[in-house]
C-alpha cells in the first residue's frame, strides 16, 4: 500500500502510546509493520535525504495531536499520552484529523498562530497539503509552508524550555545574548547571569565587548498563562534604580499583560520587554536550539546568459 498521508496516521499514533511512553522510532517501525509497508516504502526518502517519507509523517502526526494536547513529549525521542488522549481513545473515534483536532482550544491557538503573517485564505487551508489550494501562487504557498513549520517549531523550543531545569534556561539566556552581539565571552557571560532565583536569572551583561555599557537583564521561566504583571515591572524598576542602571532587558517564556507592557512604556528607563514568542523567535533567527534542516534553492532564468 502506499505510505499513508500525516492525517491518516494521528490516530495510529495516538494508539501506539496507549499502554505507556514509547520512542518516535520504535513508533515509526511498529506501524510500518501493523500497515505492512514494503520496504521500498519504508526506505522512500524526502528530497533532502535525511529521513524517511514515512517517519516524516509519523513526526508530524505526532507534532499536531501534541497541540491539541493528546500525548506529551517525557524526552528525547518519547512521548506519552494525556488524560484527553485516553478519552479520545474511548470515544472509539473512525478517524483522527486536522478537522478532528480543531474542536480542542489548543490546536486552534496553535493554528492561528502558524497562519499569521502569512497572505492565506481561511487558516484551516494550510493545515491541508498545500496544492489542494490554488488560491496562492507558488511563491505564497512556499513562504506559507515555512511559517507553518517555524510556528511550530515555535512552540515546541518554548515547551522544551519549559521542561527544562533552571541552569538550563540561564545558559539559554547566555547563549541567546552572545549570539546577538552582547557580552565578550561566555565566561564573562556565564558570571553576570548565573544569579538562580525564583525560577529565573537576574544579573548584569555587557552592551558590548569591552564593557563600555551594561545590560541588567531578568529572565522568569514561568509555564504558559502565567503572565507578567504590572508589579513584577516596577520591582525590575526598582532594580535598575538600585544599580543605577538606565536600560533593562525583561524575558519570559509566557507573556506580559497589557498593564506591564503600559507601565514599561511610561516608565523614566528603557525596558524591553521579550515574551515567549518572541523568544523562540530570537531563538532561530540566531540559531539557538536549532539549526538548519534543508537548504532549498529558488532558481530563475539568468536574462545575461541569453543575452
Amino acid at each position: 500500500m502506499p505510505v499513508p498521508d500525516y492525517q491518516s496516521l494521528m490516530l495510529p499514533v495516538l494508539k501506539s502510546c496507549a499502554d505507556g511512553e514509547v520512542r518516535v522510532g520504535d513508533v515509526v517501525d511498529r506501524l510500518a509493520d501493523q500497515l505492512q509497508l514494503t520496504q521500498e516504502d519504508r526506505a522512500e526518502l524526502l528530497p533532502s535525504g535525511k529521513q524517511t517519507l514515512f517517519g516524516n509523517r509519523v513526526r508530524w502526526a505526532k507534532t499536531y495531536i501534541s497541540k491539541a494536547d493528546l500525548v506529551e513529549s517525557t524526552k528525547r525521542a518519547h512521548f506519552r499520552i494525556t488524560d484527553r488522549g485516553r478519552q479520545v481513545l474511548a470515544s472509539k473515534p473512525v478517524r483522527v484529523d486536522n478537522a478532528f483536532l480543531n474542536q480542542f482550544p489548543e490546536f486552534r491557538e496553535f493554528r492561528d498562530r502558524s497562519t499569521q503573517n502569512t497572505m492565506a485564505e481561511p487558516a484551516v487551508q494550510l493545515l491541508e497539503p498545500p496544492l489542494a489550494s490554488q488560491v496562492q501562487t507558488p511563491d505564497e504557498l512556499m513562504r506559507a509552508a515555512h511559517a507553518q513549520i517555524e510556528a511550530a517549531l515555535a512552540q515546541e523550543l518554548l515547551d522544551r524550555i519549559r521542561a527544562s531545569p533552571p541552569a538550563f534556561f540561564e545558559q539559554l539566556i547566555v547563549t541567546l545574548l552572545l549570539s546577538m552581539g552582547y557580552g565578550g565571552s561566555t565566561a564573562d557571560a556565564g558570571r553576570a547571569l548565573g544569579r538562580s532565583g525564583d525560577d529565573g536569572v537576574d544579573g548584569v551583561i555587557d552592551q558590548d565587548a569591552l564593557g563600555l555599557d551594561r545590560v541588567y537583564v531578568q529572565a522568569k521561566r514561568y509555564a504558559e498563562g502565567n503572565n507578567i504583571g504590572a508589579g513584577a515591572i516596577r520591582d525590575f524598576f526598582g532594580s535598575l534604580d538600585r544599580h543605577r542602571a538606565n536600560k533593562g532587558l525583561f524575558v519570559t517564556t509566557s507573556t506580559f499583560s497589557s498593564s506591564a507592557r503600559e507601565t514599561a512604556e511610561f516608565l523614566s528607563k528603557r525596558i524591553v520587554l521579550i515574551d515567549g514568542t518572541q523568544l523562540a523567535k530570537l531563538m532561530i533567527r540566531h540559531s539557538v536550539g536549532c539549526r538548519v534542516e534543508e537548504t532549498l534553492y529558488i532558481k530563475k532564468v539568468d536574462e545575461d546568459f541569453f543575452e
